[in-house]
């Protein structure tokens, strides 16, 4: 089977051409400096309010009279960075009722607190049950960062700047003995008030805090996780003259250095001290620093909303001081597609959030109002997909068939949410694992990309890393295949076929295993030395007639006295025969095998610990 065919000029043109048509609609207005918008699973909105409230959304686009939370006479958010910042609700939020803040405190330090909902009322939380869980002492009043959200893997994660001033004075960024510039993550749900996830990269670090997951950030300032992939991206304000956008793949075990102050976006800022460049994660995307473009990035989201499916898998984001959007996403090649999608009137967009059923909005602080974003398009109905659902290695791919593109459509493949190709292609080869999806992708200006269509799942055998163990002569493979097949230097081994065998000669074993789907796998070859006759004190072994019918002719020459262990077994361990004996020279005797089915069978020969083996074969 060949694989599927990607055309860099078609990708190319498709990514250029295929991109929403953002808008901006008006939702709710009256809001007093918004500066965070979450939901809490259900129809409602949470917008925080740089003050010290939160208000709600009601499903239904009003805003409820009084607050959900108003912890104002707590909150110092007199300078323009600081105030209650962040918001984020338990993932067991309808359970258990804790949803935690990220606010600047009366002594102008970062404070994580958990607050609970009134068990009598969904839209009042009690002010009084705040558990502080972790304060950060700021050196000045800028540069607060304030997210924090929880992962997909149920940690709390924060986001907490370099403490602020200019050039990070105190390179603080980079000083693993301060939470400030970093990614932290932490477990609310053990410890007291937390607990450190035993995986963070740093855990056990000695000249690093536990709780930091990420280094090397100046502010940032808002960032999220793609609710399909767990994919994390990290806006992060620049200095001067770069805004960037960093991106933490799915399943990523942390530890990653962002490069802050040693870098400005993926510029050299002040290496002084710095390690070697490799040793640093660059940004995705950049934007300058002016008048035309920016000053001053707004992190947003990948949109996986339903509504508008031509906006279906872009990170939306936007500057603060210009208005400009932007739409992120993977080109099918390895890299990423930077789409300027629209220059709206400077509102200070100052944050995005999300509903819960993954639709966008973001707010615009002085004017208190909170938008929709859309991407309105009449979009094609999206492809079905059809096919093999199991594959079982890259020489043995599953064939995905989508159905025919409209006119002016090619198709964007994707696994796990994950773009994974672009072209005029039908048909898609799979060679892992996953649930794969197609749209229509518009090769024109004109057209809109279609919604991603139905989940098509694919199996795929978890092969171990290790197919062989080795102890000693013996060799073992995993129970539970269907088949197995043992080889020597290349060659199969006769009647060989069990999960485990005993080498008999030197040289390369390799075992190949089928699973119950047929699957097959070849090991990597493991290299065996078995000892010679001089190694357990003989100085001739003779075994015969091989192939045998009715017994073995076992005859050997020692060079001086000792006990021999005899034993006969399958190849796949199974004892058949065993005697002791003392040989003061020389032994020669017949060893019947009466009821011995046909095969190949194991003759060994042991003294002091060390045997020969002989592979014998009835027939």
């Amino acid at each position: 089977m060949r694989p599927l065919l990607i055309f860099a000029f078609l990708s190319f043109n498709l990514l250029i051409c295929a991109q929403p048509n953002l808008q901006l609609e008006l939702f709710v207005s009256g809001f007093s400096l918004p500066v965070d918008i979450a939901h809490a699973g259900d129809g409602r909105l949470f917008v925080v309010e740089k003050a010290g409230r939160i208000r709600i959304i009601d499903s239904n686009g009003e805003i409820l009279p009084q607050p959900f939370l108003d912890i104002d006479p707590r909150v110092n958010s007199q300078a323009s960075e600081r105030g209650l910042l962040g918001l984020a609700f338990h993932p067991e939020y309808a359970e258990n009722g804790y949803f935690f803040v990220n606010y600047t405190n009366n002594s102008g330090d970062t404070r994580i607190s958990r607050f609970s909902v009134l068990a009598d009322d969904a839209n009042r939380a009690d002010p009084g049950s705040e558990l502080i869980l972790l304060e950060v002492a700021q050196p000045f009043a800028n540069h607060n960062a304030g997210d924090l959200s929880f992962g997909p893997d149920g940690y709390l994660y924060i986001g907490l700047g370099d403490g602020g001033a200019a050039n990070d004075p105190g390179n603080r960024a980079q000083n693993r003995l301060n939470l400030l510039g970093k990614m932290l993550r932490i477990d609310v749900d053990n410890g007291s008030p937390y607990s450190i996830p035993e995986d963070n990269p740093f855990a056990f670090d000695d000249f690093t805090l536990d709780e930091i997951w990420a280094i090397g950030l100046r502010n940032p300032w808002r960032f999220s996780f793609d609710r399909l992939t767990g994919a994390m991206w990290i806006a992060d304000v620049g200095q001067d003259t770069w805004e960037e956008v960093n991106y933490q793949p799915p399943g990523s075990p942390g530890g990653q250095n962002y490069g802050w102050r040693c870098y400005e976006g993926d510029q050299a800022f002040n290496l002084s001290g710095c390690a070697a460049q490799s040793e640093y994660t660059f940004p995705v995307a950049t934007y300058r620093n002016n008048t035309s473009t920016g000053c001053s990035i707004t992190g947003g989201y990948v949109y996986r909303g339903a509504e508008y499916p031509d906006m279906y898998g872009y990170y939306i984001y936007a500057d603060y001081c210009t208005g400009r959007f932007w739409a992120l996403s993977p080109d099918g090649q390895g890299g990423w597609q930077n789409a300027d999608l629209a220059n709206l009137n400077n509102n200070q967009f100052v944050t995005f959030g999300e509903d819960a059923a993954g639709e966008l909005y973001v707010a615009a602080i002085s004017a208190g109002d909170v938008y929709r974003v859309t991407a309105p398009c009449d979009s094609p109905p999206p492809p079905a997909i059809e096919g093999e659902a199991l594959t079982c290695s890259p020489d043995q791919p599953a064939v995905l068939q989508a159905n025919a593109a409209p006119a002016g459509y090619a198709y964007a493949w994707y696994r796990n949410g994950q773009l994974t190709a672009l072209g005029d292609e039908q048909s898609y080869f799979a060679t892992e694992g996953g649930v794969y999806t197609a749209a229509f992708w518009a090769n024109g200006p004109e057209g809109c990309n279609s919604a991603p269509s139905e989940g098509f799942e694919v199996a795929a055998p978890d092969w171990p890393d290790e197919l062989i163990t080795v102890n000693g002569f013996e060799l073992a493979a995993p129970a539970g295949y269907a088949d197995y097949r043992w080889f020597l230097d290349g060659t199969l081994i006769d009647g060989a076929f069990g999960n485990t065998y005993t080498a008999t000669e030197n040289g390369a074993y390799a075992v190949e295993v089928t699973d119950e789907n047929g699957c097959i796998r070849l090991s990597g070859s493991v290299a065996v030395m078995v000892n010679a006759i001089e190694e357990i004190g003989l100085e001739k072994l003779a075994v015969y007639p091989n192939p045998f019918r009715e017994g073995i002719q076992l005859e050997f020459h020692a060079a001086g006295p000792g006990k021999f262990r005899i034993w006969l077994a399958t190849t796949d361990g199974k004892l058949l025969f065993e005697q002791t004996r003392y040989v003061s020279r020389h032994f020669k005797e017949w060893i019947n095998s009466p009821g011995l089915a046909d095969g190949t069978y194991l003759l060994g020969l042991e003294r002091e610990g060390k045997q020969v083996v002989r592979q014998v074969v009835k027939k």
